[in-house]
This record gives C-alpha cells, structure tokens and sequence, in this order.
C-alpha cells in the first residue's frame, strides 16, 4: 500500500486555513484587547480562553453531528464548507470593527501623541545606554583581571559615564519632552486634566526615579536597565492602557460589537474543526493513517508559518495602535480561496467508497485489529494507569507554561524587548517543522519519555534565559526561540503516542478525548492565571511563568514508567511528522 500524498495534502488545506485564522487569533487578538480596548492582562486572559471553553463542548457535539449526517457532498465537507464561509465573514468583521476602533483611536489624539512621547522617550533613554558604552565596561571590568585599585578606578571612571548618562536626561531631555507635553496643553491638543494626569502620573515619577538613581548611586547597568524596564515602561503601559480603557467606556458599542463578532469566529471554527479532523480516517486505509496524519499536521503548520508571515510583511508586528484590518481582510479571503480549491480537489463521497475497498482488500487485517482490540477490552493495570495519569498531568503542565507565551507574547516582545512578535515564532515554527525527523529518530533511539524529558529541559531553560533579555540585546530572542522550536518539537511529537501506546487494547478514542481535555483546560486557566500575576508583578513574569510551570512537567513525567514503545519500527521519513493536532 502507498499514500497518496497529493490527494492527503488537498485534505490538507482545510487544516491548512484553520491554523491560518488560529495564529492570527492568537497574536492579533490579545494585542487588541490589551492596546485598542484597554483591557488588562487578566481580562484579555478571559476573552482568549474563550476559544477552548467553546471547545470542550462544541467539537464533540459537531463531530458526532457530522458522523450522522448524510449530504450529497459527504458527512464531513458541509460542516467544512458552512464553518468556513461563517468564519471568513466574521473575519471580515473583525477588520471592520478594528478598524472603527482605529479611527477612534485616531480621533482621540492624545492617545497617540503619548504614544509617540513614549516612543520617543525610550529612544532617549537606549541611545544613552549606547553612549556610555556601559554594556562593553561592565563586560571588560568582569573579564579582565584586574587589581583592586586598578579595578576602583575603572569602576570609578563607569559611574561617571552613567551618572552622566542620568544627569543628561534629567537635565536637557527631560525639560524637552516636559515643553513638549505643556505645548499639547496650550495648543488645546490636551485637556488642562489629561496634561496634569500625565504629569502626575508619568512625568513625575519619571523624574523621581531618574534622580533617585542618580544620588542613590545605582552603579550598575543591570540596575539602570531595570530602572528602564520595570518601572519606566510599565508607567507608560498602564497609562496608555487606562486612556484606552476610558475611550472604550465612552463608547462602549464598538468593543461589545467586536466580542460578538469574536464569539461568532470562535462558533464557526469550532463547528468545522472536528469533522475536518475526521476526514482523514475517512478516506484513508487505517494502515496508512500515520503517513496521513503526519502530511496533515505539515499542512497546519505551513497554515501557521504563512499567518506569521503576513504580520511580518505588512509591519504589524511591533506595533501598539496600528490598523490590522489588512492582516483581517487577507485571512478571510485566503480562507475562501483555500476552501474552494479544497472543494475543487476534495471529493469525499468517492474518496470514502474508495477506502471502504481498499478496506475490505485488507479485511483479514482489519479483521484481526478488531479482534484484538475485542478480547482485550480491560482496564488497564495500575502501573500503566499510574503513568497514564502523569503523562496527561504532564501534558497539562506543559501547556499551561506554553500556551501563557503564544497568548501573550505579541503584548511582550514589543513592549518589553523593542522587537516584533512575529519572527521568533517563524523561527519556533520552522525549527520545529526541521526538527521532526531528527526527534523521531531519536526517539527511537533512547526512547519517548527521554525524549520529552530532553524537550522540557530545553524549553525550560529557554523560557528563563528570556528573562534577562532588554532592549539592547533583544535580538538573542531569536536564537533562544530557534531552541524551543526544537525543544517544544520533542515534546509535541512524542507524547500523544506515549498515551496511544498505553491504551492498546482500551477505547483509544476515549483516551485521545481525556489528552484533548487535559490540553485545553490548560489552555483555558493559563491566559487568565497568567494575565492576574502579569496585572500584579508585571510583563516580566511572564517567561519565568512558563518556564516554571514546563519544569513542574519534567518532574511528573521522570516517574512515567510506561508508554515507550516496545518495538523499534522502521518507516518512511515522513511518518516521523506524525504529531497529532492540538
């Protein structure tokens, strides 16, 4: 028997465009609700988990809908067909009503005048960074080996250079951009209230903690990037959050418009999701289903790569108060174009007669595989319902620490790091995509569960590295994102089969439902748990958060004792992409 590959791939698409609206959903949405609507982590956490509360009802409830149904096109291609074209239109309303919001927001120019202040300032503040050099004379004072007076007196010569760093902003910059804001007042641009809230709730605390630097003696320059990055920032989020906040509660119809839209989104891909997830096994012979499986799950991640892509192209990645309508509009009618050369090249209903002879050429296998999984429908024994357990309490774990970064990570790179969300998830994804083959080698090798114990130690220890990423060496993001690609591969990709592997002879579809379940009721805490302690702690806590709850799975999953499997098989390179969708 031999896949064909051609037709797998035209099965494909529809996955292909669903990832396509995910990605979007994930990085454009949050970025919305946060910078657009005013929302804060917390509550941006709740309208995110939206899409997997929907999900624990409605893709069961639509996937059995679709194995009852009856159509001229098959079970499966209505609910695709219906899904798509509803969720294309409320993509296309999701670009209008931002840009409505857009236009506010344009209307409301103090919001962007801050904006561009604040761009402004952090400019400032950076160039100095560059100009005291303090970055190569720490490194040099760390390096070299030095005596204590040789060292006193370099460290000496640095304090000069960042005091003067401090004194310049306090003493030229500093009167500037306060002229500047009195300019805004005088000209009517700014309320008498909106330039004395800035100025009590920005200017002054900024001048405060500059000369509290400066006298204080915080000699470092990890203390001054703190300064920078902890407080400065945060002071300047809050308030732009709080001004978008307040023009959200003076109109508050464009915001309850675009959560409806948003919920008929969600609706529309939750009733497709499920029946195209089943027409594969559909119209592809069980013996071939992994190979299936696999071309699928390449043709959803090509769907995510292209969506980050478009963010990329058009400039929308680093960004606060731009219009994504575009980036809307682009999705919606890809989706469309995808979903007619899907209907063009799909054909269900002869596919399906197609596998049903293929089926019964190979009844004698099929039959034996029914009668195995008949003489052994036990329960599993304690050992084996023991690691059950904690590779699914693993599986929890892990996605509360990972899905907190893809949910958020479009608020953090560009207001924490300076650098746009959009390229170290590209390198993520395609780290990934090239790391499949080389996982499932090794997994054959040493095994699943080191695998994935190798996985979570790589992710973990990227996570915290990011940690102590600024502005001035954000860029590193990219080379610590290429390692989780790699790390978050080894776990992907290894640990549904584990849970597959412990349940021969059980209810595989039951148990697949019990990983799905443990996947998504993470993916539901986590924006909100995560979004309460950013709103407490601030942005910063948002990688060690990850990284903490991804180590707390390498602890349940070292006592997995079962899900190995226990005989090494050979097969294609592409059955090592065999990652089941999540």
């Amino acid at each position: 028997m031999k896949l064909d590959y051609k037709k797998t791939m035209y099965i494909g698409l529809a996955f292909l465009l669903i990832s396509l609206f995910w990605i979007t959903y994930d990085l454009v949405i949050t970025k919305i609700l946060i910078d657009k609507f005013g929302l804060n982590q917390t509550w941006s956490g709740i309208v995110m988990a939206l899409d997997n509360v929907l999900a624990l009802f409605l893709l069961p409830f639509f996937g059995g809908l679709s194995d009852k149904s009856k159509s001229k096109f098959g079970k499966r291609t209505p609910f695709i067909i219906l899904g798509t074209v509803l969720a294309a239109i409320a993509v296309f309303g999701l670009a209008i009503v931002d840009s409505r919001q857009s236009q506010s927001i344009q209307e409301n120019t103090s919001i962007l005048e801050e904006y561009a202040l604040y761009q402004a300032e952090r400019d400032i503040l950076y160039d100095g960074i560059k100009t005291g050099d303090t970055l190569r004379i720490e490194d040099q004072l760390r390096k070299q080996n030095l005596s204590i007076e040789a060292y006193d007196l370099a460290y000496v010569e640095w304090k000069v250079q960042f005091d003067q760093i401090i004194s310049r902003w306090i003493t030229v910059q500093n009167p500037t951009i306060y002229a500047q804001a009195v300019a805004h007042r005088d000209s009517g641009r700014w309320s008498v209230l909106r330039f004395t809230n800035w100025e009590l709730s920005v200017y002054e605390p900024m001048v405060e903690l500059s000369t509290q630097s400066l006298n204080q003696g915080y000699l470092s320059q990890r203390a001054y990037l703190f300064w920078v990055d902890e407080i400065y920032h945060q002071v300047h989020d809050a308030k732009l959050s709080a001004d978008a906040w307040q023009l959200t509660q003076s109109n508050p119809n464009t915001f309850i418009v675009f959560v409806g839209v948003l919920f008929l989104a969600l609706i529309s891909m939750s009733l497709f999701r499920s029946p195209a997830v089943a027409l594969m096994p559909d119209v592809i012979v069980k013996p071939l289903r992994s190979k299936g499986n696999a071309v699928i799950n390449l043709m959803g991640t090509i769907g995510g790569m292209i969506a980050i892509l478009i963010l990329t192209i058009l400039g929308l990645d680093n960004e606060s108060f731009v219009d994504y309508s575009v980036a809307f509009l682009l999705n919606g009618i890809m989706m469309i174009l995808l979903l007619a050369f899907f209907l063009w090249k799909v054909k269900e209903l002869q596919w399906t007669k197609e596998r049903e002879i293929a089926d019964k050429e190979y009844e004698n296998v099929v039959e034996a595989s029914n009668e195995t999984l008949d003489l052994s429908k036990q329960k599993l024994d304690k050992a084996k319902q023991n690691s059950l357990f904690l590779i699914l309490l693993s599986v929890f774990l892990w996605f509360i620490g990972y899905n907190a970064i893809t949910t958020k990570l479009s608020d953090y790179a560009p207001k924490v790091l300076g650098l746009g969300f959009s390229m170290p998830l590209l390198i993520a994804s395609g780290t990934a995509l090239i790391s499949f083959i080389p996982i499932g080698i090794l997994a054959t090798k040493i095994g699943r569960r080191k695998s994935i114990l190798m996985g979570i130690v790589l992710v973990v220890i990227s996570f915290g590295s990011v940690y102590f990423l600024n502005e001035t060496v954000g860029w590193f993001m990219y080379v610590i994102f290429a390692f989780t690609g790699v790390g978050w591969a080894a776990i992907n990709v290894n640990s549904y089969p584990m849970v597959v592997e412990l349940t021969k002879g059980s209810d595989v579809g039951k148990y697949t439902g019990y990983y799905y379940a443990f996947s998504m009721s993470a993916q539901i805490i986590t924006p909100i748990f995560s979004g309460m302690l950013m709103d407490e702690w601030g942005r910063k806590l948002l990688f060690p958060y990850g990284a903490f709850f991804v180590g707390l799975a390498f602890i349940s999953m070292f006592f997995v004792k079962h899900g190995d499997a226990e005989v090494i098989k050979k097969g294609s390179i592409l059955e090592q992409f065999d990652v089941e969708m999540d």
